[in-house]
Formats: C-alpha cells, sequence, structure tokens
C-alpha cells in the first residue's frame, strides 16, 4: 500500500484551509487522501478517528472570516468549561455586523452588533469571551444547564470567572433572549465546585427537597490536622456526601488512603454517603433518600 506524500511542514500539526494547503504546495489529490479528514467544508485536519467537540470548535479556525468568533458553547470548550457538552457536535460561530453570518455544514451562525460582546482569542482561535459565550447560552439552555456551566465557570481549580463577573454579566444581558433564566441561573452558581457531577448532586438535593449542601467543606480534626475536604456537606448536622470516581477503587494507594480518612471522619461524628455515576434515576433517589433520613437523625426538620 502507498504511504501518502507528507504534507509541507507548515500544515503539520494544526487544522488547515484547503486554500493555505494549495498554496504551500499540496496537490489536489493529495488533500483527498484517507489520511486527511475534512471535518468542515474547504478545511482539513490529520485523520484521527472520532474527533472530540474541542478538536471540532479549533478544525473551524481555518474558516473564520475578520469578524468571526466561536460562540456559545463552542468558545467555552476552548477553555474547558462546556460542562454540558455532548448535547451536540455543531460548533456555534458569531459574525459581526454588517458580515453576513456563517452557512456551512457543521457550522450554527448568528450575527452580532458591534460591542454586543467581548471577543479574544484562545491558543489563536477567535473566541466570544467565556463569561459572555456562558450568557449567549441563556437563549435555548435551561437554567440547570446555565448553573453547571456557570458553576465550571468559577470552579475551585483554575476558575476563568468568580461570582462577581457573572452577577455583572447578567445583570447587563437584561433585554435580551434567556435573561430571566440567566438571573435565575446566576442566583444557583456556587464558587469552588470540582465537576459538574458536584453541580448536578447539588442541584438534585435541593429538587428532592433537602436544605442547599456546602460545596467542597474542609473538615478538621481536634488537633486542626485537615481530615478531608468533602465534595458537599451539611456541617450543622455532619452529613457529607462524596462522588467516588473509578481510581478510588482500582488505585490501591487510594483506596486505603479513604479507608483512614472514613474512619477519622466516623470518630469525628460525621455520616458519610457515596455516590459514584452509576447513581441515576431511581439509583440516585434511593442515594437522597439517605441524605434524607440521614439529616433528620441529626436534627433537620424539611420547612
Amino acid at each position: 500500500m502507498r504511504h501518502p506524500k507528507p504534507l509541507p511542514s507548515a500544515l503539520v500539526g494544526r487544522p488547515f484551509s484547503v486554500a493555505e494547503a494549495l498554496r504551500e504546495g499540496a496537490s489536489p489529490g493529495r488533500l483527498r487522501a484517507r489520511d486527511l479528514d475534512a471535518p468542515f467544508p474547504g478545511v482539513r485536519t490529520v485523520a484521527r478517528g472520532e474527533s472530540s467537540f474541542v478538536e471540532r470548535v479549533r478544525a473551524v479556525a481555518p474558516r473564520l472570516r475578520d469578524g468571526d468568533a466561536v460562540s456559545h458553547l463552542a468558545a467555552l470548550a476552548l477553555v474547558g468549561a462546556d460542562a454540558i457538552g455532548g448535547r451536540s457536535a455543531v460548533v456555534d460561530v458569531c459574525s459581526r455586523a454588517p458580515l453576513a453570518r456563517m452557512r456551512a455544514r457543521g457550522v450554527r451562525g448568528h450575527q452580532i452588533t458591534e460591542g454586543s460582546v467581548r471577543i479574544g482569542a484562545v491558543a489563536g482561535v477567535p473566541a466570544v469571551h467565556p463569561v459572555d459565550a456562558w450568557c449567549q447560552l441563556a437563549s435555548d439552555h435551561s437554567v440547570r444547564e446555565l448553573v453547571i456551566v456557570g458553576d465550571a465557570l468559577v470552579r475551585r481549580q483554575n476558575p476563568i470567572a468568580d461570582r462577581e463577573e457573572l452577577r455583572r454579566a447578567a445583570a447587563q444581558w437584561s433585554g435580551r433572549r434567556g435573561a430571566k433564566r440567566l438571573r435565575e441561573a446566576e442566583a444557583l452558581v456556587r464558587q469552588g465546585t470540582d465537576s459538574p457531577r458536584e453541580t448536578r448532586l447539588r442541584l438534585d438535593a435541593a429538587g428532592h427537597g433537602l436544605p442547599e449542601p456546602e460545596v467542597n467543606h474542609p473538615v478538621y480534626d481536634e488537633t486542626g490536622r485537615l481530615v478531608a475536604i468533602l465534595d458537599l456537606a451539611y456541617p450543622e448536622y455532619r452529613v457529607g456526601l462524596e462522588y467516588d470516581g473509578d481510581h478510588h477503587r482500582t488505585d490501591d494507594g487510594q483506596y486505603y488512603r479513604d479507608i483512614e480518612r472514613l474512619d477519622a471522619l466516623a470518630r469525628l461524628g460525621w455520616r458519610h454517603i457515596r455516590v459514584t455515576r452509576e447513581h441515576r434515576g431511581i439509583r440516585l433517589s434511593l442515594v437522597l433518600s439517605r441524605v434524607s433520613d440521614a439529616l433528620l437523625d441529626r436534627g433537620w426538620r424539611p420547612g
């Protein structure tokens, strides 16, 4: 089997347009070779099987004109805040008037006015500012989804924004489609989460009629030593919830550290409830019922 001729060095390791490839000396036949994908009309990338959403977002860059920028969930994907990813493989692109909205397979085009959103660049890709991209989602996303993305923006590690930035942005979005949902969501965003799963569990607890748990609550022993940072906690009642990933099961060191930590929590009077990714639907309801029972045992009363 004949191997395709190497690509010009200027094209290696990134998406490129067909026009650019031809200028660099690639032949039309080379651009039809099976080792290249065409994620968008007029764009080529090295074939790697099924691409991730953020790879698709980066791949649209060669099609962007002066005045275009990726937006909505696509802009959030570039900074790792597309916490509700998977709804669509379509990449949103906004175009500054009078530039016409982009029309291409796999792209959803929008037209914006000058100054309506902030535009910068992430790793060379023109993109709407992440906080403004969060606001853009309000036009067709639920309050719950907006809270999940909002939490991702103000996450504990490497936060992209803070609560005050979200509050100002939601207030300034007044009069636009979804503004009411955005304000409702902003009020429910909590700083310092570690994952979208924690946010979903926090919202599920509220939907189950439980009080709102604190996020990433530190627990210290009587000597002041940090025993644990609980994903979600009710400190007043000493009830804590934690998500267990696969590494808690498969990593021996983590497994034994977990045992020591749980023993320490028990000595301090904490009720510890574990949640896994398998807890969905009826199973999630059963877990939340356990949380409710634990809170009731500790003196909490609904209402």
